[in-house]
């Protein structure tokens, strides 16, 4: 089954919902990045709730969501155009924790939380809107439901998960965010508190064949979904864009690797594809600077 997410409302509840399944997207992540249990765990979270807040924007406008709590996994970077594609790292994906008492995946001790979650939306003004948290768990779901009250004054349920196999492949992940509107009650509150007690792991539901849309159905029986959308592990790089990155080195950084080296490799951080540019191709960008 591909990977999608939805968008609904609930007016008999006065909140606005969003899931989404990313099951195959973070495993070609995986795969591209070489990650460990833990890393697939914590990037497979923070990619779910990245692509549901991108769904949140109307104009297809540049989100980045950067995590770093100080924690062995270091910094986590997502970038979507809310277009249902994203391009996503760990800064170390050899990492793997589990909880000694449930034997679970031990995100929060690989994130860490002595740091923030940044959020940067690229409107096309002239500054982006930047929102900036401090981490609360580092276990993800619990960072950005502080994040959307804290900083855009929106109570939320965010839950994500992910489940991997004893190979290190992805059997699961997506999640779900629950927002209250502005005239939501203290009755709906406690409806959704009460529907959120002793509610089964998302991943779980995933894995055990339940879509998006089924999930929204299990907590609210009268949701509606108004929006379908599907979701792509996609890189927009290529070796013009490496080219320009490689111009902010300088002149007598590209001319040393043209003299000692005679060429080099540019690797994207973000899916690992590596570049080549010979000899040939380092003069071209040193004329480029002149």
């Amino acid at each position: 089954m591909k990977d999608y997410l939805v968008r609904g409302i609930v007016e008999s509840r006065n909140c606005r919902v969003f899931a989404c399944q990313t099951t195959h997207l973070l495993e070609e992540a995986r795969i591209k990045h070489g990650l460990w249990p833990t890393a697939s765990a914590a990037l497979g979270r923070v990619m779910s709730a990245t692509l549901m807040m991108g769904a949140m924007n109307k104009n297809n406008e540049k989100m980045t969501i950067t995590i770093n709590g100080g924690g062995p996994i270091g910094t986590i970077l997502a970038t979507t155009h809310s277009d249902g594609k994203i391009k996503a790292f760990v800064a170390n994906p050899e990492v793997h924790y589990t909880y000694n008492d449930t034997g679970k995946l031990a995100v929060g001790v690989a994130v860490g939380k002595e740091g923030s979650l940044q959020v940067i939306k690229d409107m096309g003004l002239k500054e982006p809107f930047v929102g900036t948290v401090p981490l609360q768990s580092g276990e993800i779901g619990d960072d950005f439901s502080y994040y959307f009250m804290a900083s855009e004054q929106i109570p939320s349920v965010v839950s994500v998960g992910v489940l991997v196999n004893d190979t290190n492949e992805i059997l699961s992940s997506g999640g779900f965010i629950i927002q209250l509107l502005p005239n939501a009650t203290d009755e709906d509150i406690q409806f959704i508190e009460e529907r959120m007690k002793d509610f089964p792991p998302v991943s779980s539901l995933i894995h055990e064949g339940k879509t998006p849309e089924d999930i929204l159905k299990v907590i609210f029986e009268d949701v509606e979904i108004l929006a379908t959308q599907d979701l792509f592990f996609e890189c927009d790089c290529s070796k013009d864009k490496m080219a320009t990155a490689l111009m902010t080195v300088g002149k007598d950084e590209i001319q040393a690797m043209i003299d000692e080296d005679h060429g080099c490799e540019m690797k994207c951080q973000f899916c690992n594809e590596k570049y080549q540019f010979n000899e040939d191709d380092l003069n071209e960008i040193l004329k480029e600077i002149d």
